[in-house]
Formats: C-alpha cells, sequence, structure tokens
C-alpha cells in the first residue's frame, strides 16, 4: 500500500494540534472547576467587613474620597481552635472606624471591635461575639504559577470568589506598606476584596488581599497583592510580645 507522504504529515500535525488544544482545554477546565471546591472548603470562615467612619455613614463603592470602604475579613485562630472569635482584616478598612458590622456567610450580622493594629503591614485583627469557623492555613510557601482563589466582598456587593494563578513571590518595596511581604496574583481584585482571603485549591489561606496595583484607576489590572501568610504570622507574634490576648 502506498501512502501520500504530504498527507501523512499534515494529518500528523493536525493530530498534535488537536491535541494540544484539548489540554489547553484540559488545564482550563482544571482551573475552573477548582473554584467550586475552594469556594465550599473556605466560604464559612469569610465574612463582609462594613466599618462606619467619621463624616459617612454607610460604607461601601462609591463613598467619597477619605471615607468609610468596605471590606471583608476571615475567622483566623492562634491556637488552631475549629471556632474563634477574632477575625483578620486589612487595617486600611477599620482603623479609622467608629463601629464595624460582619456579616457571616449565613448573613448573620454582629458587631465587631478593634482588638489589634498593625498599621506597618496593614493587618487588623477584629474580636466579635459571633463566632465562625477559623479559616485552614497553609503555612507551605505557595509555587509561582499554581492555583489561587480570592475571596471577599468585591465592590460591596457580598463575599463573591475570583479565581487565577500566583504571579510571583516575595514582592517587597512596592511601597504600600511600612513592611512589606506580598504574594503577587492575577486573580481579580476590585475596592471591597481588601483584609479577604487569597487561598489555595483546598481552601487554605496563603495570604491575606490587600492591594491592587494601577497607576490610573482603582480597579483590577491582574497584577494584584496579598499579605504572605509568614508576614501575618510576624505580625500576630508582635501582637502578642505587645501584650494583647488572644
Amino acid at each position: 500500500m502506498a501512502f501520500n507522504l504530504g498527507l501523512t504529515k499534515n494529518l500528523a500535525q493536525a493530530i498534535r494540534a488537536g491535541l494540544c488544544i484539548c489540554l489547553c482545554l484540559l488545564s482550563v477546565n482544571a482551573a475552573a472547576d477548582h473554584g467550586k471546591e475552594t469556594w465550599i472548603a473556605a466560604n464559612e470562615s469569610i465574612v463582609v467587613v462594613n466599618p462606619t467612619w467619621p463624616g459617612y455613614a454607610k460604607p461601601g463603592f462609591g463613598a467619597p474620597p477619605g471615607t468609610a470602604p468596605a471590606g471583608a475579613g476571615f475567622y483566623y485562630s492562634v491556637d488552631n481552635e475549629k471556632t474563634s472569635p477574632y477575625i483578620i482584616t486589612a487595617a486600611h478598612v477599620v482603623k479609622k472606624a467608629k463601629s464595624i458590622e460582619i456579616i457571616n456567610f449565613s448573613g448573620e450580622k454582629a458587631q465587631a471591635f478593634l482588638h489589634a493594629l498593625d498599621e506597618q503591614r496593614d493587618v487588623a485583627v477584629l474580636r466579635t461575639n459571633l463566632y465562625g469557623r477559623s479559616i485552614d492555613i497553609n503555612v507551605k510557601k505557595p509555587e509561582i504559577g499554581s492555583h489561587v482563589c480570592a475571596i471577599g466582598n468585591s465592590f460591596g456587593l457580598g463575599t463573591s470568589i475570583t479565581c487565577g494563578i500566583v504571579s510571583a513571590l516575595n514582592r517587597r518595596n512596592i511601597g504600600i506598606n511600612m513592611i512589606e511581604d506580598f504574594i503577587q496574583t492575577d486573580a481579580a481584585v476590585n475596592p471591597g476584596m481588601s483584609g479577604g482571603a487569597l487561598v489555595d485549591p483546598n481552601g487554605r489561606l496563603i495570604g491575606v488581599v490587600d492591594a491592587i496595583f494601577t497607576k490610573t484607576a482603582d480597579i483590577d489590572a491582574g497584577v494584584n497583592f496579598a499579605i504572605s501568610v509568614s508576614l501575618l504570622r510576624a505580625s500576630i507574634d508582635a501582637q502578642i510580645k505587645a501584650g494583647v490576648k488572644f
């Protein structure tokens, strides 16, 4: 039997191209699929954080400059307890607050109070009588290119999730905080996400959503920063050494 070498070569190329497309689609689907499992694993630990700042009665997107932002946070236990009254958020969300309301995953509302403030690292600890499930923590440094999700309160609309990858590690000297150790991610981050959780596919905490890097407007540009777990733990340790009780 005679073969047309040209046709055979073209067929082989077509098969390779088809396989490449299939593999790419599988990769995209795998990245998308983990978002559902990540949400299930982590969402009960996430809260909406609504501070009331002087001169502005209602937090949220659209507030005048210098007034109350909407934010997010998550339940955190120093002693690895399953539930906790303590909530981690970003210091810039609550540092001027006259009062703070939190809303948990089931819609329950409660007052929270500022328990500790670390403006140098932009970390705040709240305390509330509404206990919640402590977030699981991944103490291992994530790998560049690994899948992650950000869970927060985008535009003050309520808790939501976005997913992407780790773009870079150990980002410092960005000029956002005095002490920095950021994870860079392309997971979409918008106003209201500050203080939320950056988590791995298993819903374990790897960072605290903190900032959007943009030079034009306060919107996601695919270059976003989360405070690393190691820096968060350093902040908590510093508070404990200063006499704060957990």
